[in-house]
C-alpha cells in the first residue's frame, strides 16, 4: 500500500513538472507576442506637413498645414476611423504647420497638446491658442529625452534644445521607434538646431526620416544626415511651391547615399506600415530627381545649385530682403514673408533692397 501512494505521489509531480514547463513556455510566449502595426500617413496638404500615426488603437498627428488644409486633415482622419488623438504635436508655430489645427481641436478629442516653446504674435496663433481655451487644452514643450507610449511604439523627444530666436530651430523633433523600425521627424529645424540635437546624446539613426524644413538646403546638413543614416526619406511639400522646396543640395545627399525618396507634391499623401519588421509602402519611391529650385536658378535638374543661389527672406511690405537667420526676421508678419531661393542679383532686380542690419 505504502508502495502505492509512492507511486501517486511521483505521479502527481511529475505532472506538475509538466505542467510548470508548459506555463513556462506559455510565459514566453505572451511576453514575445507581436508588436502591433504601426501605419504612418504622410498627408498631402502641399506646402505644409502633417503626419498621422496609428498603432494598436492609439493615434498621433505631428502638425496640421495651413489654415485652408484643416477640413481636409479633419476628412482624412475621419476616413481613417479616428475619434480621438492621444497627441497633437505643433511642431513650430509656423502658419503651414498650425494652420489647421484650430479645426483638429475643434473637431476630436485631445488628450496631450505638445508645442514648441517659441510663440507668435499674430492671428494664426491666436487662433491656435483660442481653439485650445476653447477646449481647455493646456499646451506644453516636453523635455527632451522624455519618452511617451504610442500602443507598442515609443517616442522619445530630441528637440528643442534651447531658446531659439526663430521659430524654425526651435522646432519640437522626435523619434518613434516600433519594433525595429525607427522614424525620425524635426520639424524645420535647421543646421544649428541639428547639431544642438547630435550634441544631447541621442540615438537619431533612423530607417524613414521625414526630410527637415520640407527638403530645404538649410536642413539636412551633412554631420546630421551621417548620424542619421536613413534608408527612406519623406519629403512634405506642395507643387511649384515658391520656396523651391526641395533644394538640389538635398535631393543629391539623398542619391548619392542611395536614399529612396518619396514626395507629397509628386506621389500625394504617401503611407508607410511598419510591423516592427519591416517597412511596406503604399507607393513607389520617387525616380525624378526634380528640385523644386530648378525653375529659378536655371540649374540642371537633380544638380546642385550654383553656390550664388541662396535662400531670401524678403518682406513685401517695406521690399527689404533679409538673411534667414537676420533678427528682422522674427518681426515680420507671416502675410509680408516671402522666402525665395535666388541669387543675391536676383532679388534686387525684383525691386528688393539688402537689409542694412544683416547684409545680406
Amino acid at each position: 500500500m505504502r508502495k502505492v501512494y509512492q507511486n501517486i505521489i511521483k505521479l502527481i509531480l511529475a505532472v506538475s513538472i509538466i505542467a510548470s514547463g508548459f506555463l513556462l513556455n506559455l510565459s514566453v510566449t505572451l511576453s514575445a507576442a507581436d508588436t502591433d502595426k504601426m501605419e504612418v500617413h504622410f498627408i498631402d496638404v502641399g506646402q505644409g506637413d502633417a503626419t498621422l500615426i496609428t498603432n494598436g488603437g492609439h493615434s498621433m498627428l505631428i502638425d496640421a498645414g495651413d489654415d485652408t488644409k484643416g477640413t481636409t486633415i479633419q476628412n482624412y482622419l475621419q476616413k481613417q476611423n479616428i475619434k480621438k488623438l492621444d497627441y497633437l504635436i505643433l511642431t513650430h508655430p509656423d502658419a503651414d504647420h498650425i494652420g489647421g489645427a484650430p479645426v483638429i481641436i475643434t473637431k476630436f478629442d485631445i488628450d496631450k497638446v505638445f508645442m514648441s516653446n517659441y510663440e507668435k504674435d499674430n492671428k494664426t496663433y491666436q487662433k491656435l491658442i483660442q481653439a485650445m481655451d476653447n477646449k481647455r487644452l493646456k499646451g506644453k514643450t516636453p523635455a527632451v529625452g522624455s519618452q511617451y507610449a504610442l500602443g507598442t511604439a515609443q517616442i522619445t523627444i530630441l528637440a528643442p534644445n534651447k531658446t531659439y530666436n526663430n521659430p524654425n530651430d526651435a522646432s519640437i523633433a522626435l523619434i518613434i521607434q516600433n519594433g525595429d523600425n525607427k522614424f525620425l521627424f524635426t520639424g524645420d529645424a535647421q543646421e544649428p538646431a541639428e547639431n544642438d540635437i547630435l550634441e544631447n546624446d541621442l540615438a537619431v539613426s533612423a530607417d524613414v526620416y521625414h526630410a527637415g524644413h520640407h527638403g530645404s538646403r538649410t536642413s539636412t546638413s551633412e554631420t546630421f544626415f551621417a548620424a542619421v543614416k536613413p534608408s527612406y526619406a519623406v519629403i512634405s511639400c506642395g507643387v511649384g511651391n515658391s520656396y523651391g522646396h526641395p533644394h538640389a543640395q538635398t535631393l543629391n545627399t539623398f542619391r548619392t547615399n542611395g536614399v529612396k525618396v518619396y514626395r507629397t507634391d509628386e506621389q500625394g499623401s504617401i503611407i508607410a506600415v511598419s510591423d516592427g519588421k519591416e517597412i511596406t509602402w503604399n507607393c513607389t519611391p520617387s525616380e525624378t530627381w526634380l528640385a523644386g529650385e530648378a525653375t529659378v536658378s536655371s540649374s540642371t535638374v537633380g544638380e546642385v545649385a550654383d553656390s550664388s543661389v541662396v535662400t531670401y527672406v524678403c518682406n513685401k511690405n517695406t521690399k527689404k530682403f533679409h538673411k534667414p537667420a537676420c533678427s528682422s526676421v522674427n518681426d515680420m508678419s507671416e502675410k509680408n514673408k516671402l522666402e525665395v531661393t535666388l541669387s543675391r542679383e536676383e532679388v534686387i532686380a525684383q525691386g528688393y533692397v539688402p537689409c542694412k542690419r544683416c547684409k545680406p
